[in-house]
C-alpha cells in the first residue's frame, strides 16, 4: 500500500519534500497565500503523514479530517505551540519538531537584533537611504555600546547558549533565567526574572511559549528594566505584552527593541506602530532563515515521516510524547 502524505506549502526549501516524493505519495497545498484551516482539512483525508509549519494549527479538526490513516504529523520547526497535545495523544498520531537545527543561526540574528536597536542602526540607514543625511555631525545617531555591557538571557536552551557564547566575543557579562536542565559553566550565572531585568543592558528572550511565558514581559517586568536597556525578542511573538512594550519605549522605560516575532504574524494593523515608533528595529520572523538551516529543518521533518510511516520510532517527538504511532494503518 502506498502511503499519502501532505505537505502545507508548495515551496519548502531544500530536496526534503523531493526525497519524501521517492518514497510515498505526495500531496501539497499549491495556493499563493497562507491556507486556511479549512484549506488544510480539505487536503489531510486519508493522508498518512502531514508536514507543516509551526505557525499551522494542528488540531483535533485537522487530524479528524485526516482520519484513522494519519500516524504522524512533522513540524518544520521547533516551536510548538500551536499543536494541540492532548488531541493528538488521545487519536495516537506522533507530533515531531525539530530541535537541533537552528541555534546558531537564529543566535546570530538575535546578536544582530542588538547591535542594530542599540546602535540606532535601523534610523541610520533610513535616514541615508531617504536622503536626509546631509552632513556628519558628531551628535547624529548616538547609540549605546555592547562591548562590555551585561545580556540577561532569559531561557538558556540551545538557542541561549548559543548566544552566551557569542556574547562573549563582546566582553559581555552573561545571566541566564529558566534555563531547561541546566548545567553548570562559566559562561553565565543564573539568577531570579526580577534580578536579571534590573542589572541587564540587554535582555534577550529565548523560552518557549506556554501559559507561564504569555506576556512574562509585561509593563510591571519592563519598569524593572533600565531605561538605557534593550529588550530582543526572537522567541514567540507573545512572550512580550506589545503594547506595553510601546508604552515603555514612548516613556523612555527602556532604551530600545529589537523584535523577530509579534503577538499576531502577519502584523497587519499594528505595522503603523512600528513605523511610529523608531527605536523598534522589527524583522519580518526570519531567525532561522538560511538556505542551510531551512532545508535542515524541512531534512528532519522529512525524515521523522519516513522513519514513523516505516515502522521506526521517530527521531525527534514532541518532548515527553511517544515516538511512535498508536495506530497504523
Amino acid at each position: 500500500m502506498t502511503c499519502r502524505v501532505l505537505i502545507t506549502r508548495p515551496d519548502l526549501p531544500g530536496n526534503g519534500p523531493a526525497r519524501l516524493a521517492e518514497h510515498v505519495e505526495v500531496t501539497a497545498f499549491t495556493g499563493t497565500t497562507v491556507p486556511t484551516p479549512a484549506e488544510l482539512r480539505a487536503l489531510a483525508g486519508g493522508a498518512h503523514g502531514i508536514v507543516c509549519l509551526g505557525s499551522d494549527r494542528v488540531d483535533g479538526a485537522l487530524l479528524d479530517a485526516a482520519g484513522p490513516s494519519l500516524q504522524v504529523v512533522a513540524l518544520t520547526s521547533v516551536g510548538f505551540d500551536r499543536v494541540d497535545e492532548a488531541a493528538a495523544a488521545q487519536r495516537g498520531v506522533v507530533v515531531t519538531h525539530t530541535p537541533g537545527t537552528l541555534a546558531e543561526t537564529v543566535a546570530d540574528l538575535a546578536f544582530a537584533l542588538i547591535l542594530m536597536a542599540r546602535r540606532r542602526l535601523g534610523s541610520a540607514r533610513d535616514t541615508l537611504l531617504a536622503g536626509e543625511w546631509d552632513a556628519f555631525r558628531l551628535g547624529d545617531f548616538l547609540g549605546l555600546d555592547v562591548y562590555g555591557t551585561t545580556l540577561g538571557i532569559v531561557g538558556y536552551g540551545e538557542i541561549g547558549r548559543a548566544v552566551a557564547r557569542r556574547a562573549r566575543g563582546f566582553g559581555m557579562a552573561v545571566l541566564r533565567h529558566r534555563g531547561r536542565a541546566v548545567d553548570p559553566d562559566d559562561t553565565s550565572v543564573e539568577v531570579d526574572l526580577p534580578t536579571l531585568l534590573a542589572e541587564s543592558d540587554v535582555v534577550t528572550l529565548h523560552t518557549p511559549l506556554t501559559d507561564q511565558t504569555r506576556h512574562l514581559i509585561d509593563a510591571a517586568a519592563l519598569k524593572l528594566m533600565k531605561p538605557t536597556a534593550t529588550l530582543v525578542n526572537t522567541a514567540r511573538g507573545p512572550v512580550v505584552d506589545f503594547a506595553a512594550l510601546l508604552a515603555a519605549l514612548r516613556d523612555g522605560e527602556i532604551h530600545s527593541a529589537g523584535l523577530d516575532v509579534f503577538d499576531h504574524e502577519p502584523l497587519g494593523e499594528d505595522v503603523a506602530a512600528l513605523r511610529a515608533e523608531g527605536r523598534i528595529v522589527a524583522l519580518p520572523h526570519i531567525g532561522s532563515a538560511t538556505v542551510t538551516t531551512r532545508a535542515a529543518m524541512v531534512d528532519l521533518a522529512v525524515d521523522n515521516v519516513l522513519d514513523v510511516l516505516a515502522g521506526r520510532p521517530a527521531r525527534t517527538p514532541l518532548p515527553g510524547t511517544a515516538a511512535r504511532p498508536a495506530r497504523s494503518s
